[in-house]
């Protein structure tokens, strides 16, 4: 074990050096996989003004940004959920689950939709991003929308159980990506900024395509296609470089962002030491204290773990519940959170998110649709 260990290594090393004998040293990164996700596609041709349609521009601004991180954060993996003209399914609501389907399957650290808005005043500009949420403003609108347009791209909340369910979910948000999706939306307006496009607010909304993926998430619209100016810019090789290199920032900044937050926590955002790290120091006493024996061990700092949610209670549910647990009774356990819904059920505790998302999909999901993964340490959800 030892030898094949070694051995590793020294493929691992010989692999970083380049040729001119220098050792590359990639900067560590907060995120491992992006996934990118053009908006629309095939017969969904999106927003259409001016001689151009949405899908065409978001797979080309989507192109570009895929390219900058491979060129410029070496190690991380892009995930496209697509690259051609192309529909994922015959309907809205299939299309929109086979891009988080694909997001979920690659074990995607950070999610981006790509989109182009639209509206019926010609004077709307701007750009925007919105994340998984809901607001009272909000909430109005995804009804309005849903009655006058018929929208698939946003959840139906007029059925009580949805919405019972939805509203769970996103308090549950708050624990596990709810965060980093807000980071990750802030750096990418902050970005638009900088290279002087108008700004709009960071929306909750309720959307299906974040509601299904399992991770942080965004969907930024960059820009009014309604709007000739601004498709003109949206049309144009500067506009869509420009747009694309933002989104490259934007990447790069909730990358570090990352990196500081969760510190040591994330062992897989970070290269394994080369050696076993000192012991942390021993605490102040306030009297002296006999000398610790030789071979005592310093405690460990409890590891952060992945597990698969299937319910959450204002009250305590008798873990042999089974008209609540279902085929889980005796096999779910307690976790704790803050908020109302303060009692979390969880099942498959694992050491990697990778181990959870499979457990999740192949498992759990046909027996409660609406499971999804949270993060665990020491018998509490922590974000």
């Amino acid at each position: 074990m030892y030898i094949r260990r070694i051995f590793g290594m020294l493929l691992v090393a010989l692999a970083t050096v380049r040729a001119d004998g220098a050792t590359a040293q990639p900067a560590p990164c907060g995120v491992r996989v992006v996934v990118i996700d053009p908006g629309h596609g095939g017969d969904d041709p999106g927003a259409t003004y001016f001689g151009t349609t949405e899908k065409a521009l978001t797979l080309k601004v989507a192109l570009r940004l895929g390219k900058m991180i491979r060129e410029g954060m070496p190690g991380v993996q892009v995930v496209y959920t697509r690259t051609t003209d192309k529909a994922l399914a015959r309907t809205k609501i299939d299309d929109l689950q086979a891009r988080a389907d694909i997001a979920n399957k690659a074990g995607g650290d950070l999610f981006i939709s790509i989109h182009v808005n639209a509206a019926d005043d010609a004077s709307a500009r701007g750009v925007e991003t919105l994340v998984m949420g809901e607001s009272p403003k909000e909430q109005h609108y995804n009804q309005d929308a849903l009655y006058e347009n018929n929208r698939d791209d946003l959840i139906d909340m007029s059925d009580e159980r949805t919405a019972a369910i939805v509203r769970a979910y996103i308090q549950n948000l708050q624990f596990t990506y709810g965060e980093y999706s807000m980071a990750m939306a802030r750096c990418i307006q902050n970005n638009y900024l900088k290279i002087g496009r108008h700004v709009r607010k960071i929306k909750p909304q309720l959307l299906r395509v974040l509601y299904a993926t399992d991770m942080p998430g965004v969907l930024t619209e960059i820009g009014f296609l309604s709007n000739s100016r601004e498709a003109a810019y949206l049309k144009s090789d500067k506009g869509q470089e420009e747009l694309a290199r933002s989104l490259f920032r934007a990447v790069k900044d909730y990358s570090a962002y990352v990196l500081e937050t969760r510190g040591a926590e994330e062992e897989p955002v970070r290269p394994a030491p080369a050696a076993t790290p000192a012991p942390a120091p021993a605490p102040a006493v306030a009297e002296p204290q006999p000398a610790a024996k030789s071979d005592a061990k310093p405690a460990k700092k409890p590891i952060v773990r992945y597990a698969v949610q299937i319910l959450s209670s204002r009250i305590p549910v008798k873990l042999d519940d089974k008209s609540q647990l279902k085929e889980y009774c005796g096999q779910a356990r307690q976790y704790t959170a803050d908020g109302a819904f303060r009692y979390k059920y969880c099942v498959y505790e694992c050491d990697t998110r990778a181990e959870a998302h499979r457990r999740l999909t192949e498992e759990v999901r046909k027996r409660f649709p609406d499971a999804f993964i949270v993060r665990c340490r020491d018998g509490k959800i922590v974000k």
